[in-house]
């Protein structure tokens, strides 16, 4: 028995984080965050360069640059409780920046599948989040990812909106889907309705919980959802909008680089608008 493992602290054979099996030093402390782990081999195909670190459940991790920047990834597996494992133990390895790449589902018509969404809060139905504080507590994306974010669509060209998103604990009756068996709560009735006039432009499942925790273990956080679902118009596929999501994400990493760099000419310690500008 290894006398210095602790269960209140876990970690593995090597002393490395118990379910990224990454210690400090492997990872850069940027890293993108997927739920899917396939999709952290397809970021790692647009970077410059790239090499796996470890793949353990579904946490798969990679490290690489982008434009001379250093870049990673680490994937959170479906939903938040998973996703919070990751944002804890990349915290824990001296992370400082988290940006969540994935999938959700439109509520509104003009929100086309392959289009992106940049959200800048989220309604907390997640189911993790308030283990750590009550639901009054905001879930706000960091200012200065989201802009990042957004510069790197506009730079791109790409198709966006920006609002707020919906995260839930549930892919079928929490997204008010029928589900096998004919079972159904009659509180499920009207969720998409009501949310859509409360102005809530999707469902997805991980953005709450990780605008909360990140926030709590002092990083900063933001994320680029690709919409592969319109609950309106019921129409579903990806038309190349997670190979969007990624660029762009890569695109941000390199623009919030950028803006630590002109901050630290300036001899400035936060954000100006005035630093967007060329020159």
């Amino acid at each position: 028995m290894n006398e210095e493992r602790r269960a209140d602290a876990p970690t593995n054979e090597t002393g490395a984080q118990y379910h990224l099996h990454l210690s400090a030093g492997d990872i850069p402390s940027t890293v993108l965050m997927p739920g899917d782990p396939g999709r952290v081999e397809r970021m790692r195909t647009t970077w410059d360069d790239g090499v796996e670190l470890a793949f353990h459940r579904e946490y798969r991790s990679a490290r690489g640059s982008y434009k001379g920047v250093p870049i990673g990834a680490i994937s959170s597996g479906v939903g938040s409780p998973s996703l919070e494992i990751a944002v804890h133990e990349f915290a824990t390895i001296g992370g400082e920046t988290v940006i969540r790449v994935g999938t959700c589902g439109a509520l509104r018509a003009d929100i086309e599948c392959g289009d992106l969404i940049v959200p800048v809060a989220a309604v907390r139905r997640d189911g993790t989040s308030d283990r750590y504080v009550p639901l009054e507590h905001p879930a706000f994306a960091d200012p200065e990812v989201s802009m990042a974010i957004v510069e790197a669509c506009e730079r791109l060209g790409y198709r966006y909106h920006t609002g707020i998103v919906c995260s839930v604990g549930s892919f079928y009756v929490g997204q008010e889907r029928p589900v096998t068996g004919g079972f159904w709560q009659s509180a499920a009735d009207g969720l998409i309705e009501d949310l859509r006039r409360a102005g809530v432009i999707c469902l997805e499942m991980e953005c709450s919980a990780l605008f909360v925790l990140a926030r709590l273990f002092g990083m900063r956080s933001g994320a680029i959802l690709a919409a592969v679902a319109n609950r309106e118009t019921n129409a579903f596929g990806d038309n190349g909008a997670e190979e969007r999501a990624i660029r762009a994400a890569n695109e941000a990493v390199f623009i919030l680089d950028d803006w630590r760099k002109r901050k630290a000419a300036a001899g400035k310690s936060t954000f100006y608008p005035s630093l967007l500008r060329d020159g």
